[in-house]
């Protein structure tokens, strides 16, 4: 036992990864087995699938890496059921075994690899074409080997699992719950992105105020829950008008944001804090004004009522990155939605 302890001693700290671990375990088994075949699997119980992940084969005997069985007909799942660890008459023991018999086995010994908490992974085995004596020596070094692998992929597994949360938790950081769209901080952060790609190809950033005009009415009249569904249509029928290139998000209450790339703008075409007031730049602002605005225009079905909406409030600036921050960019096209505000209500009390 004394060199299998040693061969672990030097194994186990090095490996990375299942494969850096398992193919050491797989060549100590074959030595202490004696057997020419040995080999880790893992098991899909619902799709009733055994796979071989890595395989030592230095005989007649060859058990393919990648190769899927259907776990019913598996040795493996015989020698569970039975409580048998392993037998030297393959064909006697079980002559119902398609797998075995098409792979020509005759000796073969497994121990499952579990979880703590008892759930099946896989199974570590070794198998020959040959009948061959399991000495009770090579019994305990298989079960040793696959409580080492089976904390190895139960760390693997937690590791996904904080990665998996992880990356949920950053989407929370940065998704607004109601709509699912990219939050204040998201936002932000892609516009200073989108800046600083402004910057070094000479281009502008399109960024946009959207404010939900009468949005209080419809919260009064058909209640906070139907508001709430106005406002995830409102966010479906905006995002629906955008370039992939674009971003929507809500930054609170009835209030959106979007931004993307413009076109350069012509030197001497600014206003006094960078926006482009005339030329290409300006035009892709006003297009894009004109879209959002018309996208949130129409009829709306909240609960039994469908509720007719004469748009939200837009303003979009084309702005010029240079020495302007996230926070006087949003400003900038924040001032432009009032403009937009005021004009529109200047246009209802005439008519």
């Amino acid at each position: 036992m004394d060199p299998i302890l040693a061969g672990l001693s030097t194994s186990l700290p090095q490996a990375k990864s299942v494969e850096q671990l398992t193919r050491p375990l797989l060549d100590m088994l074959g030595s202490v087995t004696g057997l020419e075949s040995t080999y880790l699997t893992s098991i899909d119980l619902k799709a009733d699938v055994q796979h071989v992940r890595f395989a030592r084969n230095v005989g007649d005997l060859q058990i393919p890496e990648g190769l899927s069985v259907p776990w019913s007909d598996t040795l493996c799942r015989r020698a569970l059921e039975e409580g048998r660890m392993c037998t030297s008459d393959v064909s006697q023991c079980w002559p119902d075994s398609d797998a075995a018999r098409q792979l020509g086995i005759q000796t073969y010994v497994s121990a499952p690899v579990r979880t703590d908490e008892g759930m099946l992974l896989g199974t570590l085995c070794a198998a020959s074409a040959q009948q061959h004596q399991i000495a009770p020596q090579a019994e305990s070094v298989l079960k040793l080997f696959s409580n080492v692998i089976a904390n190895f992929l139960e760390r693997e597994l937690l590791m996904e699992q904080l990665h998996a949360a992880n990356v949920r938790l950053m989407s929370y950081a940065l998704t607004d719950t109601l709509t699912g769209l990219p939050n204040r901080r998201a936002l932000y952060e892609e516009l200073e992105r989108l800046e600083k790609r402004a910057l070094r190809e000479g281009g502008s950033v399109l960024v946009g105020v959207i404010d939900l005009d009468g949005f209080k009415g419809i919260n009064d009249t058909y209640g906070h829950q139907q508001g709430d569904v106005f406002l995830q249509e409102v966010s479906r029928r905006l995002a629906g008008t955008l370039r992939t290139s674009d971003m929507l998000g809500r930054i609170g209450g009835d209030e959106f944001v979007l931004i993307g790339p413009g076109p350069a703008i012509e030197r001497g075409n600014t206003g006094p804090g960078g926006e482009a007031l005339r030329g290409e730049a300006e035009d892709a602002a006003r297009s894009l004004e004109e879209r959002a605005m018309a996208a949130t225009i129409g009829r709306y079905q909240l609960g039994d009522a469908v509720v007719p909406y004469e748009g939200a409030s837009v303003g979009v600036v084309a702005v010029d990155p240079r020495g302007l921050d996230a926070e006087a960019a949003v400003r900038l096209a924040d001032a432009r939605m009032y403009e937009v505000k005021r004009a529109r209500k200047g246009a209802r009390t005439i008519h």
